[in-house]
């Protein structure tokens, strides 16, 4: 399994590298308009290729449809009487479709730069956080692993948790047009905070076990059974986060739909990698280095 997710890593990797990421209004500059169609009023959401004719003056247009009846239209940034003009054209050109605005937002490329840095930021300053502090509760376990090990291999476990969902979301974004937003982050900070909890709970009862005598042991054993007497606890805590989040993917709103998704891929990725990344590279450092019970 640790193979595997070697595999499934590096593929994410590759895919980042060739397709890029589809960077949302949030990252780059741009507008979003939601709207919503009232099909009671006797039109309902319009043809797509009919939108677009009537909107071709406006360069870098997408439309997806979200819903029955919603659209969601994101551009190039525009100024308050270019919003005007978009919706005077739907009114006109389909007067009995119910339009209804729900949103408008616009940025500029220097929010969406400043905000790109802050995000790479706070997962930086997470990472260092979860090093440091692992290397303090798990200070006592210098005899059998070096201070560094277990925090090293929570965040091999936490990056292997982030990648494979934005390989993902590169994947959806190049043949769905699915876009990365703040909401992607507010994920991936979720995710890092879910998955080292996951982890923390298998090295604590690995301290625990050797503490109580366990060094008597072989490391891989002590490991081993600390695994299996956490397995049930953390299935358990992740089958009932997915089953809210699977709820949330299916029955939410729009705005939240790829916030539920990366959060299924990273809860699911989360319970993995403790049991199958960071638990087996506590064995492997601990025969690389020659320091045993």
């Amino acid at each position: 399994m640790f193979w595997v997710s070697i595999l499934l890593a590096a593929s994410a990797v590759i895919v980042v590298l060739v397709f890029g990421l589809r960077l949302g209004v949030d990252f780059k500059g741009g507008s979003v308009l939601e709207l919503e169609f009232n099909p009671s009023a006797g039109g309902g959401r319009p043809e797509i290729e009919a939108i677009q004719k009537h909107l071709s003056e406006f360069k870098d247009l997408s439309l997806t449809p979200s819903g029955a009846n919603g659209l969601i239209i994101r551009t190039g940034e525009l100024s308050e009487q270019d919003h005007q003009i978009i919706l005077n054209k739907f009114k006109t050109a389909f007067p009995s479709s119910g339009l209804e605005e729900r949103k408008f937002d616009s940025v500029g490329p220097l929010i969406g730069n400043e905000l790109r840095n802050k995000s790479v930021t706070a997962i930086i300053l997470v990472l260092l956080g979860v090093i440091i502090y692992i290397a303090i509760v798990f200070r006592k376990l210098s005899g059998v692993l070096p201070g560094w090990a277990m925090g090293l291999a929570a965040i091999v476990a936490l990056v292997h948790d982030i990648v494979i969902p934005t390989g993902a979301f590169a994947l959806l974004g190049h043949f769905y047009g699915i876009e990365i937003s703040a909401v992607f982050v507010a994920a991936a900070l979720t995710i890092l905070g879910y998955s080292v909890s996951d982890t923390v709970v298998v090295f604590d009862r690995v301290r625990e076990n050797i503490l109580r005598g366990g060094n008597r042991e072989a490391f891989g054993a002590v490991v081993h059974k600390s695994i299996m007497q956490t397995l049930t606890r953390s299935l358990n805590t992740t089958f009932t986060t997915l089953l809210s989040l699977i709820a949330i993917y299916l029955f939410g709103g729009e705005s939240i739909k790829y916030f539920a998704l990366a959060m299924i891929m990273g809860i699911f990725l989360g319970a993995y990698s403790s049991i199958f990344v960071a638990s087996p590279l506590l064995v492997w450092w601990n025969k690389r280095y020659g320091v045993d019970g």
